[in-house]
């Protein structure tokens, strides 16, 4: 048996276990492409591991600025995106990844916050040590979603009492509303959650299962994108119920079609993901448009800097390093390199100032976004790397190592490099 759980308005939520006044009004949470990594402003900013849509990884504090400071650029534009909308807003039409300009718009009395990460971090840490103490397996999807396992540790005829009590206690202790979706399989509890919303919870027993998702159409199913519902489409499958009419065809589909049809009929879908193994980590801002290359190799240090950081913290040794640059009038350019070096953060600033230049084929446009990223882990004990470098390699690991040590006790701005602060 298992549990979905899902924060409601998580954002908005968070804010609200610190502001009692944010109850029963219009609330949403915005934001904006945090380039204050970019300043030479001392401010103390940490990282985190969780992740997921509008989530940063960098945990800077925005809340104790008002609203002109955050949302109204130097040319008086209100600018940011909705990250989350509480249900008052939302029935004004205001929704996740709308504008805020048009948010204020359709709901002129919303009350705007800027983003506070380190307390969402704060508390999304406690509910997972919270679940973990009631449930024997937990597997965290993202900052404000788990699921749990309680096959043979709660029976069937007492799961929904179970969930009332945990949904008591997260509220007890931590202030958050929180929606429970109960099913026999994983997929299944993901989609009865919907149906649970706002701050309830719904069970649909084995037996119910194949009558309550006949009508539900493909696109609420976790996993099936636009791209495949037009698949669909086209085979004249529009709700789940099609889905499960139709197993020949999913089959015939080999793994892709097997797996979904499975997860929708509840076949199977019985396995949390405890750990999941990264397969790369990235970096990247959007700003407005810069000219000047010496910035721009600048910004890419900073970002080598925090990417680094993160690097470290996974405890992994890339072997591919990858930049992409993205210019006005929509014109891109992308790059990557390989290498066979024990990964420290000179030499890696070092290699993607130079992939930048090589990348840079624009030079006369100005570049309003930089991403970087690493991948192709080396496994441990199983890669020999370069062993005319290799004595230098450990010093400068060394070094890269100790720097860690500050940065993840007094924060990732610690330690710069002479290059990345700006006059």
């Amino acid at each position: 048996m298992f549990l979905h759980l899902d924060i409601d308005c998580f954002f908005v939520s968070a804010h609200r276990t610190i502001d009692d006044s944010l109850f029963h009004i219009p609330v949403a949470v915005g934001g904006r492409s945090n380039i204050n990594i970019f300043s030479s402003k001392k401010e103390i900013r940490k990282i985190s591991s969780n992740s997921g849509a509008f989530v940063s990884t960098i945990l800077t504090n925005e809340g104790h600025k008002s609203f002109k400071e955050y949302f109204v650029d130097e040319n008086g534009k209100i600018r940011g995106i909705i990250t989350t909308a509480s249900y008052e807003a939302r029935a004004f039409g205001v929704k996740t990844a709308m504008s805020v300009n048009e948010a204020l718009t359709l709901c002129p009395k919303l009350k705007m916050l800027p983003p506070n990460y380190p307390l969402y971090h704060d508390l999304s840490t406690k509910l997972k040590e919270l679940l973990i103490k009631e449930i024997p397996l937990v597997e965290q999807f993202s900052i404000d979603e788990f699921f749990g396992d309680v096959t043979g540790y709660i029976n069937e005829n007492e799961i929904v009492e179970f969930a009332y009590r945990l949904k008591k206690k997260i509220y007890e202790e931590l202030k958050l509303p929180i929606s429970i979706g109960i099913a026999n399989t994983k997929y299944l509890s993901k989609l009865i959650t919907e149906y649970a919303k706002p701050d309830g919870i719904k069970y649909v027993s084995v037996d119910n299962i194949a009558n309550f998702i006949r009508d539900i159409p493909v696109g609420e199913f976790p996993g099936i994108g636009k791209g495949f519902q037009e698949k669909l489409k086209g085979y004249g499958i529009r709700t789940l119920g099609d889905i499960r009419k139709n197993q020949k065809l999913f089959y015939s589909w080999k793994k892709p079609g097997i797996d979904l049809y499975n997860r929708v009929c509840g076949i199977r879908d019985n396995k949390l993901t405890i750990e999941r193994e990264k397969k790369s980590i990235g970096i990247g801002r959007t700003f407005d448009v810069i000219f000047d290359r010496d910035e721009l190799k600048r910004r890419v240090m900073i970002l080598c800097r925090y990417l680094c950081f993160l690097v470290k913290k996974e405890g992994v040794n890339p072997l591919t390093y990858a930049i992409k640059i993205r210019y006005e009038y929509k014109i891109k350019s992308k790059n990557y390199i390989n290498v066979n070096r024990i990964f420290n953060e000179m030499d890696f600033k070092n290699q993607m100032v130079n992939l930048f230049e090589k990348t840079d084929n624009h030079k006369t446009h100005g570049v309003i976004q930089l991403y970087i990223t690493v991948f192709n882990f080396a496994k441990q004990n199983d890669y020999t790397y370069n062993l005319f470098e290799y004595e230098k390699d450990l010093k400068k690991q060394s070094l890269t190592n100790q720097m860690q040590k500050l940065r993840t006790k007094y924060g990732v701005d610690i330690v710069k490099s002479a290059y990345e602060i700006r006059d």
